[in-house]
């Protein structure tokens, strides 16, 4: 039995060695097509719009929900220790620092990555890619690039929009609603955040995540079953995996670089 389990779990580790392989590969080749000509300007801002324009009500709602939570319970922490003046430092250094670029992540692999992955195992499992071979145009080049740019382009503005709401949704309660002054508020949001270091910080995680949830979208999509149990599989892998992997590189930024 246990000479089972030991086999069962060498067998899992060798399948997550090569599909992290064949990931890498694919990533490579997206990057190998994407610099070459023709640029598909069009693709490129059809495929924007469809992440970015389109995810910009979800990100805006929970950018000034979390606002509103981090500011109620931060107020409510800090007035135990007389220092509720800290409140917009709290707020903004939670937000720039980790929740902004975090939670966009995985909004965007909810709502667009999810998408991406369902689109294109479709276009699996009705042979457009074939079709596409056929017509001597490489589906990387014509689907999946455009797709991996958007993705890479839009989530450090997502990122960016999330947590501008989040630092109004944290003033609307803190100042509005709790009474904090609002010179305490903006002066410890301003001393407390750098640009240099909280954020560029923040971009550069937004960056990370957004080229780690493209290609974990479309690798899952493009490697789908042609099935319908097969696209269902590449869209529920694609949520978890791209969430998971955003949860694990953000720690891994922090601790090596204290991003």
């Amino acid at each position: 039995m246990a000479s089972r389990a030991l086999a069962r779990t060498g067998r899992r580790a060798v399948d997550f060695v090569h599909d992290l392989g064949r990931l890498t590969a694919f990533g490579m080749s997206v990057a190998n097509w994407s610099r070459r000509r023709p640029f598909r300007l069009r693709r490129l801002i059809d495929e924007m719009y469809d992440i970015g324009v389109l995810s910009l009500a979800v990100i805006g709602v929970s950018g000034v929900a979390v606002g509103m939570v981090l500011g109620l319970q931060g107020y409510n922490t800090l007035v135990r220790f007389g220092a509720e003046e800290s409140l917009g430092a709290v707020v903004g250094l939670s937000l720039v620092r980790e929740l902004g670029p975090v939670l966009t992540a995985l909004l965007v692999a909810g709502r667009a990555g999810s998408a991406i992955a369902a689109e294109i195992g479709s276009m699996v499992v009705t042979e457009q890619l074939d079709g596409l071979r056929m017509m001597s145009i490489h589906p990387i080049d014509f689907v999946v690039a455009p797709k991996v740019l958007a993705m890479i382009a839009c989530m450090p503005l997502l990122s960016s929009l999330f947590i501008v709401l989040g630092l109004f949704g944290g003033y609307l309660v803190g100042v509005v609603f709790l009474g904090v002054d609002p010179g305490s508020y903006l002066t410890g949001l301003e001393e407390a955040v750098e640009f240099s270091e909280d954020v560029l910080g923040s971009l550069i995680k937004a960056f990370v995540f957004g080229i780690l949830v493209a290609l974990v979208a479309t690798y899952r999509g493009f490697t789908a079953a042609p099935s319908a149990a097969g696209v269902s599989a590449a869209t529920t892998s694609t949520v978890v995996v791209a969430s998971v992997s955003t949860l694990i590189v953000d720690y891994l930024i922090t601790a090596l670089w204290g991003v």
